[in-house]
This record gives C-alpha cells, sequence and structure tokens, in this order.
C-alpha cells in the first residue's frame, strides 16, 4: 500500500487577515498532531488479504480511540488513531461469491497521527 497524501499536509498552520488599517495579520503556530496517513492499495499492487482486512475493521471499531504503532517499510514510525468518519475500505479484485480469508482486496486505510 502506498502513503498517498504524505505531502499534503504541513505542520505549520497559517491564517491572513487584514485590521481595519489595511495591515497584514498573520497568525501562524505548529501542528502537533493530525498528520494524515491514508495508506491505499492499486489494482494491480498493493493488496491486503480479507482476512487481515477484516481485522483492521474489527480493531477500528473495537478501539477507535486507541493509539496503535505504524511502521513503513523505510522503517519511519508513527502513532496514529482510525481517522474519523470511514477509516476503511476495501473491494475484492474480483466479484468472488463466498470470498476466502486469504482472497485480495484492494483497500484504503485511514489514519491521523496523535
Amino acid at each position: 500500500m502506498v502513503w498517498i497524501d504524505e505531502f499534503g499536509w504541513s505542520r505549520v498552520e497559517k491564517s491572513l487577515e487584514f485590521s481595519l488599517t489595511g495591515a497584514a495579520l498573520i497568525d501562524a503556530g505548529v501542528r502537533l498532531a493530525g498528520r494524515p496517513i491514508t495508506l491505499q492499495g492499486e489494482v494491480d499492487a498493493g493488496w491486503i488479504r480479507r482476512g487481515a482486512l477484516t481485522a483492521l475493521q474489527a480493531l477500528a471499531e473495537a478501539n477507535a480511540i486507541g493509539v496503535h504503532a505504524l511502521v513503513l517499510a523505510d522503517g519511519r514510525t508513527f502513532n496514529v488513531q482510525f481517522a474519523p468518519g470511514l477509516p476503511i475500505e476495501g473491494k475484492p479484485l474480483a466479484r468472488p461469491e463466498l470470498p476466502v480469508e486469504d482472497y485480495p482486496y484492494v483497500a484504503t486505510v485511514r489514519l491521523i497521527t496523535v
């Protein structure tokens, strides 16, 4: 799976407003958490087995606010939670009538750093 929004977030949050005199008022701060980590597979790569997808879904439902360690293939480690909304989506690679536990799925897993 590939981290699709790795470069779609900045630690620095800025806002710009103008005063009554026309001066620019810039407020800036550093975010401490909340970075999205969206892991996504494709039809030709990054599949996940149905059993693993089912286990992830169960974990997301049982421990929605728990903190989990995520270790990426390059060794980077993040403390994450499942993202609000729909944290896990998955579609079977084809349309099996009765998919077995090791059947491949294309999935999206949405996490946020904490």
